[in-house]
Order: structure tokens, then sequence, then C-alpha cells
């Protein structure tokens, strides 16, 4: 309640911040991954509250494929807050078997981001993902601190925009093999994201 009470006060003194590059000009050619845009369903588009996102399926020529979600919200307020795959994979069917965290090395970083790695698994489907939280210059790696850190902005910024980034890729071979294949394309994407996300 009481973050909930800050919020409140600090939010509608925020600014409306806007990506530094529309999604609609996100590259579908990202090193050797090439993609195909998506759309969401106009239910959940609704429901997310995203101002601008990015919906597309990258593939390599080799055969690895990773769906790549990012939402953008310019001011989280008024209920339009960043959902967490934790809430809403189980709603569509797939039963998280384990979380934890996963260090990747990403080439534009001055060090290496931390993320969340979640195996999920649907009668005999598996599928890995990673997700992270890409806000007001930080690569957040827990849902608390990430309702911390907006507080913190919106009194010390006035800002509470943010960003969403999730990678998903099917369990082919096995957990380990697919976390790779998510982090070859985490580093991949990872300049093309600063170029579209505000610091």
């Amino acid at each position: 309640m009481l973050v909930t009470a800050v919020l409140t006060i600090f939010a509608s003194q925020s600014e409306r911040i806007s990506p530094n590059k529309p999604f609609s000009e996100f590259p579908l050619e990202i090193g050797q991954w090439e993609g195909k845009k998506g759309e969401l369903d106009q239910e959940v588009y609704n429901i997310l509250g995203v101002e601008d996102y990015i919906l597309a399926n990258y593939r390599k020529v080799s055969g690895e494929t990773v769906n790549l979600y990012v939402g953008f919200y310019q001011s989280q307020k008024e209920g339009d807050i960043i959902h967490s795959p934790k809430n809403c994979m189980p709603g569509a069917g797939w039963k998280i078997t384990d979380t934890s965290i996963e260090t990747v090395k990403v080439a534009d970083a001055q060090k290496n981001i931390r993320v969340i790695n979640l195996l999920l698994q649907k009668g005999a489907e598996k599928q890995v993902v990673l997700y992270w939280f890409q806000s007001r210059g930080r690569i957040i790696s827990s849902e608390y601190m990430q309702k911390i850190w907006l507080v913190i902005d919106s009194i010390t910024k006035h800002r509470t925009d943010g960003s969403f980034v999730r990678l998903i890729s099917p369990v082919m071979v096995d957990e380990e093999t697919t976390i790779n294949i998510l982090k070859d394309f985490a580093n991949a994407v990872y300049p093309v994201l600063n170029e579209h996300i505000p610091s």
C-alpha cells in the first residue's frame, strides 16, 4: 500500500518518455538471425497497456529459433504496469518447473548482465524463457527490485517509463543447449535494444 501511495503521488509528476526509435523500425536482420514480425492479439494488447512493442520470431540458417517480445511503457501508472511471465505463462497452460538467474555476456555492455531463467513445460513440450526489465538505464533481474527502482526513479528522476524483454526458445536437445541459444541471441540483440530503449 505504501508503494502504491508513493507512486500515486509522484507518477502524476512523471515525464512521458518515448523510445529512442519506434519499435516499428526494429530490425529483422540481427547478425546471423533473421526475423518475421508478429502482432499481439488486441485483447492481450489492451491488457498489457504498452505504448510500443516488438514481437518477432527469429531464426538462424542452422535452425535455432527465438521468439522475441519487448514491451515499452512510457509511464507505469493507472494500472499500466509491466507484467511478469510468472503470472502470464501459467494462465496459458505452461507449468513453471524451474527458475533461476543466468549471467549473459553481452559485447556492448561494460559488464555481464543477469537475467531471469524459467523452464516451462506443457505436456511433453518444454521451452526456456530468459527475461529482464530494462528500465531507465538499468538491467533488472528481479520483479521485487523492479518495483523498488520504479518508486525510487519516480521520486528522483520523475520517470516511470520502462521496458520488459523476453526471449523464448523450445527445448529441442536439452535445457543447457537452449539456454546457450538464447544467450547467443541476447548478445546479438542487446545493442539493438539500446538503440530503442531510453537510458
